[in-house]
């Protein structure tokens, strides 16, 4: 079972680097790493073994975060009609996305940073991403809001960018150009990946 002491923290090489390609069919070692992955993110929304093991709760983990160096990730998010979104993915891209950004009212969070980094992070308001599933199936899917900016995030972790580096430096708080939403996430304030 992954636990926080298997999560790296920010200042790591690895969360740096461009994670490679999973090769298809995934290896069994890659199947049970996205696998635990999953479970991660399943015990750490459920209070009691959170509590338990001292687990950060998150929406999203990616490969890298636990020093694995290949392109997988796991979200477990609601969508706006509360439909829970619960997939592992090899090798996920963003494959078209709108003109339209959005951003967290509250800022993002990351498993891998212990401290608060204010400020806005703009992302693509719709973003359609095609990967393989942990079953194994090429699969498409089309995504807005909160989970739309969870793929985000996680994906930007395979390619070596954390959440701030998307901040505006000498203004954080600048608005990204119109047209763009804010995103109000009053119902799960945890950290992302």
């Amino acid at each position: 079972m992954l636990t926080m002491k298997n999560v790296i923290r920010e200042g790591h090489p690895a969360l740096r680097k461009r994670a490679e390609e999973v090769v298809i069919p995934p290896s069994p070692e890659d199947q049970q790493t996205l696998k635990e992955m999953m479970e991660f993110l399943l015990h750490s929304q459920e209070p009691e073994t959170a509590e338990k093991y001292d687990l950060r709760p998150g929406v999203g983990l990616a490969a890298p975060q636990i020093n694995v160096s290949k392109r997988m990730i796991a979200v477990r998010v609601t969508d706006h009609n509360d439909e829970l979104i619960d997939i592992g993915l090899y090798n996920p891209k963003i494959i078209s996305h709108s003109i339209e950004t959005t951003y967290l009212e509250n800022g993002e969070g990351c498993l891998s940073v212990d401290r608060d980094v204010p400020g806005i992070v703009p992302r693509y308001s719709r973003i359609k991403v095609e990967g393989v599933s942990h079953e194994g199936e090429t699969v498409r899917m089309r995504l807005k809001g909160l989970p739309a900016i969870v793929f985000q995030h996680e994906i930007d972790h395979l390619n070596g960018i954390m959440f701030y580096d998307r901040i505006e430096e000498d203004d954080p708080y600048k608005q990204p150009l119109p047209p763009n939403e804010i995103i109000k996430r009053n119902d799960f304030d945890g950290p992302f990946t």
